[in-house]
């Protein structure tokens, strides 16, 4: 009998259709010889799809008709991985409509990639090929990742964070405190989102009351770090766990600002459907990047190097900043579920992307038997002497 792989997908985040496309690149990618390959679609209100559809983009452009076609189930853990039940449930006759032994997350951004999709998989008992709840909350929050990364000793750009409430108490305070202790030009992006939405540049303090206003439309909290002079990003993926992780290619993103815009990102490949060639693969880039084997070697060493410090599990990118004149180097930020999965840079260095989806069911049943060797059971005689005060609650109750 064949492995049973569901490649979980959506979410209420900004990045929904970005996870539409790389959920679906998954999907395809995923070996038939060798796994039943099920769909399976999480919509911006939390409810759960599967169905032959879903396998194809084409369907989402018209969202009604596609969960027509579609059955809405429920998850549940059952003795062989997780049953899926059909909701509503009928009366009579049997209502599972299949299920699956391991999940392929293809989630991006709050919501599902910060931990909260892999706190319920953890729940449900079933493995998954991701960053496990801390890490994936680690890597959101993208003020915390640089103290992490920092106690580690990766190199990362100093930043500054405020609250939603502490901006609306004192914008001109937080204004003035950027421009005291960073000073211009800045950098402006919401803590916790990815695909550049609500990040923006500011050259002064015009720019940067409008990027604070924009980026705290889109999250509570907000960060604030100095730009990079002469500006050039890098790109590298890394595939393993804490215990074993290797580097892919790197590349060097081209876009028409000064930071990769969301359409620079998504928007540029001219409406491409989710084929191999369509989402984070359809960015204009140079891959591998053309900048010598030291700094390439440099940057493989310190990706591979901050998935270990954030103890991270699955496929990540790690991106980066580099002065091209001084030739200085930080880590910018880590995508623990990236865009297409990155399975271009690992196509450059000779993995295919359906080894990519292999490899990532091998580190999810790895990382589930490390865990069921753990006890979780912990056995002793507390409850017996217990005592609530019965039906009057917790009023003289002692314990």
């Amino acid at each position: 009998m064949k492995t049973r792989v569901a490649v979980l997908f959506g979410g209420r985040s900004v990045e929904h259709e970005v996870s539409i496309i790389t959920g679906v690149q998954a999907f395809l990618a995923v070996d038939r010889q060798k796994y039943d390959v099920i769909p399976l679609y999480l919509t911006k209100d939390n409810r759960f799809f599967t169905g032959e559809n879903l396998g194809r983009v084409e369907s989402y452009r018209d969202m009604d008709t596609c969960l027509k076609e579609a059955t809405q189930v429920l998850l549940v853990a059952g003795e062989n991985g997780v049953d899926m039940l059909r909701y509503p449930l009928k009366k009579f006759g049997n209502n599972i409509v299949g299920g699956f032994d391991v999940v392929i997350p293809a989630v991006h951004g709050t919501n599902v990639e910060d931990g909260t999709l892999m706190g319920y998989l953890e729940l449900l008992g079933v493995p998954y090929a991701a960053c496990d709840v801390t890490s994936s909350a680690l890597g959101m929050d993208k003020y915390l990742m640089k103290a992490a990364l920092k106690d580690a000793g990766v190199p990362v750009l100093d930043a500054v964070a405020f609250s939603g409430k502490d901006y609306a108490a004192d914008a001109d305070g937080v204004i003035a405190q950027v421009e005291q202790t960073i000073g211009y030009p800045v950098i402006v992006k919401p803590v916790n989102l990815g695909s550049s939405v609500g990040i923006n540049k500011a050259n002064d303090t015009a720019h940067l009351s409008a990027a604070l206003d924009e980026a705290f439309s889109y999250a509570s909290r907000v960060l604030v770090e100095r730009a990079v002079p002469h500006l050039r990003e890098i790109n590298c993926s890394v595939l393993g766990d804490r215990d074993e992780a290797a580097a892919s290619a790197c590349e060097e993103p081209v876009g028409s600002d000064e930071i990769l815009s969301f359409k620079d990102k998504y928007l540029a490949g001219g409406g491409k459907t989710a084929t191999k060639s369509a989402g984070m693969s359809s960015l204009k880039r140079r891959c591998p990047a053309e900048i010598g084997d030291e700094l390439t070697a440099k940057v493989q060493e310190l990706a591979v190097k901050t998935f270990k410090a954030l103890g991270c599990t699955g496929v990540a990118r790690i991106d980066f900043l580099n002065n091209t004149e001084t030739g200085e180097l930080w880590v910018n930020e880590i995508n623990t579920i990236p865009g297409s999965l990155s399975f271009y840079l690992w196509e450059a260095a000779g993995v295919s992307f359906a080894e990519l989806t292999d490899r990532l069911v091998e580190l999810a049943f790895r990382r589930q038997r490390q865990r069921d060797a753990l006890s979780f059971d912990f056995t002793s005689n507390i409850l017996s002497a217990v005592s609530l005060g019965g039906a009057k609650g917790t009023k003289g109750g002692k314990l």
